[in-house]
């Protein structure tokens, strides 16, 4: 039998007659260092409304003994234990244990390759607690947990409430954290291993970081810039949300083999990828930057104040994702991070929002595994810039204003979308049913245009636009550069919009110029040209960004060709002054070159990238990008090279080097195994598996998907790498047999939960090697598949399906 999800009936049953008073969790983690198993002891008091009645709890673990109020329960064999003849107050109590830690859902055993040593993480979102001891695993039924965890002696014990007492039992120690506020059960951690550790004070706060100990000098060296950043936080979100942070403690765990980052209260669950191994350039600092103040902004949006039901996942995702570039901005030295969410974010949103899975905002959600597959574009970039455009909407003071109104009042308790529009209704004084309806109840994306008749502009919309602010701005050329003459915001209500107050003389006018709405947007006939030509000699990193995006939807949407987009955002790139959006430009344009252009079209593209990347590297501050840049778009020998020589003692770029020359079919076999021997990267195996998979060579190939998508040894932060190199254009004869295996292996994508499903779904889908038949086939196989494989699939495979459509019409 397996494992059931959780309907929206049964939880709001369940809601209704259960009140839970208390978790107590006792972990025993000692059996890990040598065997696989954590036994838990789950104890849960909670009042039944209705004496008599029954429900159950969830347990997808392996039930040892479980008792209600003292008689023997029996588990139903589907993830749940029935809960006969409740009483007016109950104990429940289930022994359980999961051998399950190398691939199953909810907690992960991770050995590191440098020392042997073993370090585990817990991770729930959206219901996966159950896998590991015994919960009502819904979110609106939110309790004190208080955490009993015994493991070896050497070992640290993180979760969510700090200060616990420690006490010695032979080679173990026993830890016992004090009670958590109110959670839910999908927000409690348990992190555990032979840490390195840094902590510090800051403004009443004790700040912790951990990661494993053979990355400790990694560690350090970023030790300032990650509690800077905490501080930084901290500060704003308790001023933009009139309440500070509840608890003194707040701890960051850098761990091996996670996905991501979770924003466990008081103690968030990163992926220890994010710690570079080599130095990180500022596109990937600007990332740490946003991931950690996303995952703070949990603790007010999904801790503190927790969504009812899995349709409101928007009001935690979509707000902390606005959250963190608004803090960004606000807060801190990253004040182009708006940029680097169009860029890295928005466009993605802006292609689902026009695929068949777009969907609501806010849509009803049947069952957890429907809601699995909803932590997408649409419910984070997507709502991200919605948000933005609410805050615009309503005006930025009154928007803080609800904000602190809406957090007084739910506090530890559970809301749905009325009760926080209500909240920013009355702040704003605006009626926001209408705003509700259209932006957050209805999938799809606006489209403007501008009409020009003489002196007159109108703002046109494709069909009927949803309600929104937004801004055109006027430019005018200034020798080599265009200067902006006027900003003109305008609210749309209806199809036409006149715009007044921008110069007749324009030699380009910039739909959604700040970018403050969701919208893509179209260059009227008479300006196409000039908006692809004049694009990167804008004045302003939004503006440029704009501007790129627009090239880039169109290209998508078959109104560009390859060259076209390619050229323009080669010239942006060039020109570009802001560091932290390179990096998001040199990902656009080589994937231009390898994935939509025609293969006869390739090789110049991939040329007029790596010629910009060489221009680049005479800039100090752009060296390191733009070497890495050159690295994937090196034409042959002499680019390689040249790259090898500047790259001196880095250990990263002569690993990218050689990926590159493995995919032009250079011998590479004793240069990778020399690297690997020199290189002190605890996962430096990772690097040379990634050179193998890229060489044009059939026993390689097999070599890596078995190891990549059969055994999954690759950690789930790295599959994307080394499924990126797999999946080389121009190597459609040894990949084509691999298109057949990914078929094959699809019904096992959902294997290990959510982020696994989604990650492995969507890197090992072939870009190369399929035609427009083997897309229906992928989408005749998705129907079959879990909701968050299935709509992965259909988004990829959509993707796929665009770009072999501008590969064919570009040629």
């Amino acid at each position: 039998m397996g494992i059931r999800s959780l309907t929206r009936t049964e939880a709001e049953h369940r809601a209704a007659l259960v009140t839970v008073e208390r978790y107590d969790i006792d972990i025993d983690l000692t059996a890990l260092p040598d065997g696989p198993e954590i036994r838990c002891v789950s104890t849960v008091t909670f009042s039944c409304s209705e004496p008599g009645a029954e429900t159950f709890v969830d347990c997808a673990a392996e039930v040892r003994a479980a008792t209600l109020n003292g008689s023997p329960l029996t588990p139903s064999g589907d993830g749940r234990i029935p809960l006969p003849g409740l009483a007016a107050h109950n104990v429940l109590r289930v022994e359980s244990v999961q051998a399950d830690t190398a691939t199953g859902a909810g907690v992960h055993k991770a050995t590191d390759p440098a020392d042997g040593e073993v370090y585990v993480w817990t991770s729930f979102e959206p219901d996966e607690a159950r896998f590991v001891w015994a919960c009502f695993d819904q979110p609106d039924l939110k309790a004190p947990h208080a955490f009993t965890v015994t493991a070896p002696a050497a070992w640290t014990v993180l979760s969510n409430s700090g200060d616990p007492r420690i006490e010695e039992q032979g080679a173990a120690r026993r830890w016992s954290f004090p009670d958590t506020p109110p959670l839910s059960v999908y927000n409690t951690v348990v992190n555990a291993g032979p840490f390195h550790g840094i902590r510090r004070e800051a403004d009443g706060h004790d700040l912790g970081i951990y990661a494993r100990r053979s990355l400790a000098e990694v560690l350090e060296r970023d030790a300032d810039e990650i509690l800077t950043l905490t501080r930084q936080g901290l500060a704003f979100y308790a001023k933009a949300f009139a309440m500070p942070f509840p608890q003194r403690r707040y701890d960051q765990v850098f761990m091996p083999e996670f996905g991501g980052a979770m924003e466990n209260y008081g103690c968030v669950t990163w992926s220890d990828a994010f710690l570079r191994r080599a130095e990180p350039t500022p596109a990937e600092r600007e990332l740490l930057a946003v991931v950690l103040l996303h995952e703070m902004a949990h603790m007010w949006f999904g801790n503190i104040v927790t969504m009812r039901w899995w349709d409101d996942l928007w009001l935690n995702e979509a707000f902390a994702e606005f959250a963190c570039h608004w803090a960004a901005e606000g807060a801190t030295r990253y004040t182009d991070a708006w940029a680097g969410h169009l860029l890295s974010g928005k466009v993605r949103a802006y292609l689902s929002d026009q695929g068949p899975v777009s969907h609501p905002i806010h849509q009803p959600i049947h069952d957890v595994a429907q809601a699995a597959s909803i932590f997408d574009n649409i419910t984070y970039p997507k709502g991200a810039s919605v948000l933005l455009q609410l805050m615009t909407y309503v005006g930025e003071d009154r928007f803080r204003t609800g904000m602190a109104a809406y957090f007084a009042r739910h506090a530890w308790g559970t809301t749905t979308l009325q009760d926080l529009i209500d909240a920013l209704a009355e702040a704003g004084g605006r009626d926001l049913t209408g705003w509700r309806k259209a932006w957050l109840e209805t999938a799809g994306t606006d489209r403007f245009t501008l009409e020009r008749d003489g002196d007159t502009v109108t703002l046109l919309a494709d069909g009927s636009p949803r309600p929104q602010v937004l801004a055109v701005g006027a430019y005018a050329r200034s020798g080599d550069a265009l200067e902006r003459t006027a900003l003109v915001r305008v609210e749309v209500t209806e199809a036409r919009t006149p715009v007044t107050g921008l110069p007749t003389t324009s030699d380009l006018l910039l739909v959604n110029d700040d970018d403050l709405t969701f919208a893509t947007t179209r260059p009227d006939p008479t300006a196409r040209d000039t908006l692809f030509r004049a694009a990167g000699l804008l004045p302003t990193a939004i503006a440029r960004g704009v501007a790129a995006a627009t090239v880039w939807d169109m290209l998508t949407a078959g109104d560009a060709t390859a060259a076209e987009a390619g050229h323009c955002l080669t010239a942006v790139l060039a020109a570009e002054t802001s560091d932290a959006v390179i990096e998001p430009y040199l990902t656009l344009v080589t994937n231009i070159a390898e994935l939509w252009a025609p293969p006869a079209e390739r090789p110049a593209l991939t040329e007029g990238v790596a010629a910009a990347c060489r221009r680049l590297a005479a800039d100090p501050g752009r060296r390191q990008v733009a070497l890495r840049g050159l690295a994937r778009t090196a034409t042959g020998a002499e680019d390689l090279a040249w790259l090898r020589e500047q790259a001196g003692d880095d250990v990263d770029l002569h690993w990218r080097a050689l990926v590159r020359e493995a995919e032009l079919g250079g011998d590479v076999t004793a240069e990778s195994e020399a690297l690997l021997e020199r290189d002190t990267d605890p996962d430096a195996w990772i690097r040379a598996l990634t050179v193998r998979a890229a060489l044009p060579d059939p026993a390689a190939k097999a070599e890596v998907w078995q190891r990549l998508a059969v055994d999954r040894e690759v950690p789930v932060a790295a599959v994307s790498a080394v499924a990126a190199a797999f999946w080389r254009p121009g190597q459609d004869a040894w990949l084509a047999p691999y298109a057949e295996r990914y078929l094959a292996v699809v019904p096992d994508l959902e294997q290990g939960g959510m982020i696994p499903a989604m990650t492995y779904t969507s890197h090992l889908f072939p870009p190369h090697a399929v035609d427009a038949v083997y897309i229906d086939r992928v989408r005749q196989a998705a129907r079959e598949a879990a909701p968050v494989v299935r709509n992965t699939l259909l988004e990829r495979a959509d993707t796929v399906r665009r770009m072999l459509r501008a590969r064919v019409a570009n040629a």
